[in-house]
């Protein structure tokens, strides 16, 4: 009797069996009523456990994400101009840009007497422009200096305003005038500050612009509230090649586009700039946009724009 006590006091390994027959034993034990080394009982608890905590988990962070969207509203950010990552000076773009392959490229070349070497620009800024046209249409009225969009509206974008640079003529680039499109970058809230009288210009403005806005002060004040656009050679050797450049509709953009609202319909106002230039060569060109409140940063191209232009 003693050494029956004394042999239940320690420990007997279970009978050896096979793989197989371990591993069926695992699945289910039938003299323990265990599947996969556990009771119905502990099974039922720790299912019970994970449903509570996950639950639990996904309760706070809903709970979480509401209280975020709280201080947040859907058609405009939190953060606005100064306050915002974007800040307060917008920049420019330009259209048609390099192909993806060449991402970093600002360079636009190509053979105006090969129509299969120019067709990716023609086709590039055939397919910006039609982006525009697939905007939604509501909200939108015609504008001008006179009659800017009431509150709640937009200004309708008008496709026919760039000729000649039109997809019909190819835009330019069977002949060394290719057309460039500019835009400014939105900021939401942002309102130029423009300059409309000729006594304010900055002394570091183009000649050319200048003389301008003189002309339209003197002739159209009313249609002197524009975010101004210039568009010169970087370099000496820059300014020479290129022979002259054209601005349609109008050189820089109307007031009446601003300030972006974020309104449904709103579409960035555009400027279409034909540049007449030497073949063969190289050019640097820099475009900025014209306002007081628009500073020119040339190593963060803070409002402007630049890019290389080569024609063969």
């Amino acid at each position: 009797m003693a050494d029956k006590k004394i042999a239940e006091q320690y420990y007997s390994p279970p009978p050896k069996m096979g793989k197989w027959e371990g591993f069926k034993k695992f699945l289910w034990n039938s003299e323990t009523s265990q599947c996969l080394g556990r009771t119905g009982g502990s099974w039922a608890k720790i299912l019970f456990f994970y449903i509570i905590f996950y639950a639990a988990l996904t309760g706070f962070f809903a709970a979480m994400l509401a209280v975020f969207y709280q201080t947040l509203q859907v058609d405009k950010p939190k953060w606005t101009l100064s306050d915002g990552m974007i800040g307060s000076n917008p920049g420019l773009g330009f259209r048609p840009m390099p192909p993806e392959a060449n991402v970093e490229s600002t360079l636009i070349w190509y053979e105006k007497s090969r129509p299969e070497n120019y067709k990716y620009w023609v086709d590039e800024t055939a397919s910006f422009l039609q982006s525009y046209e697939n905007l939604p249409k509501q909200n939108q009225v015609n504008c001008s200096f006179e009659h800017p969009p009431p509150e709640g509206k937009v200004c309708a974008f008008d496709a026919n305003a760039f000729a000649p640079c039109t997809k019909e003529n190819n835009f330019g680039y069977h002949q060394a005038r290719p057309c460039i499109f500019l835009k400014l970058n939105k900021i939401y809230n942002w309102e130029p500050a423009m300059y409309n009288e000729s006594k304010n210009l900055p002394v570091e403005m183009p000649v050319e612009l200048q003389n301008h806005i003189k002309e339209k002060e003197s002739l159209r004040p009313n249609q002197t509230s524009v975010v101004w656009i210039s568009c010169e050679g970087e370099n000496p050797a820059d300014v020479e090649n290129i022979k002259a450049r054209d601005y349609y509709p109008r050189m820089g953009f109307p007031g009446y586009y601003f300030p972006f609202k974020n309104i449904e319909g709103y579409v960035q106002p555009i400027v279409a700039v034909q540049f007449t230039v030497e073949t063969g060569v190289l050019i640097n060109i820099e475009c900025k946009a014209w306002a007081s409140n628009i500073k020119h940063d040339r190593q963060e191209r803070k409002g402007s724009v630049h890019f290389e232009l080569m024609v063969d």
